[in-house]
């Protein structure tokens, strides 16, 4: 057990030191944080200007409500185009480079070389969060903040990340080239967040095509809801795309 604990880690130790060389993830580490942190002045300016009108207002919205909660949706958005961008050469990489190989020789099993590159990945998109998330925690001890709905809001996208992750790694573990791993793990990643929207114009709140799409799982958890049911939904989404790339290593290591 503890070898293959480090084997895992040393998958993951050796791919998250790839992707901190790689100029792709710090431009979009650049990038992405800039726009964020103009959009929290955005928000943090609208919700000043309010703050007169709001006073008059017992139970009014905050500044979570109004900045903080924002500001995560917004990340939530820049993380459908991120993920993929960084997952795609987390296989697809390898098998382009001809160094798959390499690691199945060295007698790691598929579900750890998996596991290896997603965990890397994770950590990536989890200290993306945190320096997201320090912008509105900057002005903690100058407003009100609800940490209860916070909490709520950065589990949620914490969990979708997490999901997102492994999409990006399943895609890369099936497609021959990082560029189609990208494209497919975007693609699936809208199908699976909007495949309950021709339900939900048609007035159908449940369901198996409501519960399928990540949006009925996600967003209660924006709004401070936090459900067992959502965060089992997310846990089992990841066990199987990780499970799926499990077995295509294994299918490709035993073909040669």
């Amino acid at each position: 057990m503890s070898g293959a604990v480090a084997g895992t880690f040393a998958v993951a130790r050796l791919e998250w030191r790839r992707m901190v060389v790689r100029p792709l993830a710090w431009v979009l580490a650049a990038l992405t944080l800039a726009w964020l942190a103009w959009n929290f002045t955005l928000l943090l300016g609208g919700f000043l200007a309010g703050q007169v009108q709001r006073a008059a207002l017992p139970d009014g919205p905050g500044f979570t409500d109004l900045v903080a909660v924002p500001l995560l949706g917004q990340l939530a958005q820049l993380s459908f185009l991120v993920v993929p961008l960084l997952g795609m050469t987390a296989i697809a990489g390898e098998r382009r480079n001809g160094t798959l190989p390499l690691l199945f020789a060295a007698g790691l099993p598929a579900s750890r070389i998996v596991l290896g590159k997603y965990l890397a990945l994770l950590l990536w998109l989890l200290s993306w969060l945190a320096l997201t998330l320090a912008m509105p925690l900057a002005l903690a001890h100058a407003t009100d903040l609800d940490w209860g709905k916070l909490a709520a809001a950065t589990l949620g996208l914490a969990l979708m990340l997490a999901a997102l992750a492994a999409l990006g790694v399943a895609c890369s573990a099936f497609a021959s080239h990082p560029a189609i791993a990208a494209a497919a793990a975007l693609i699936i990643a809208l199908a699976l967040w909007s495949v309950n929207v021709g339900a939900q114009m048609a007035g159908i709140n449940g369901g198996v095509l409501n519960w399928l799409a990540m949006s009925t799982h996600e967003q209660p958890l924006l709004r401070g809801l936090v459900s067992t049911a959502d965060i089992a939904w997310f846990a089992l989404l990841i066990a199987v795309l990780l499970a799926l790339a499990s077995r295509r290593l294994d299918t490709e290591r035993e073909r040669g």
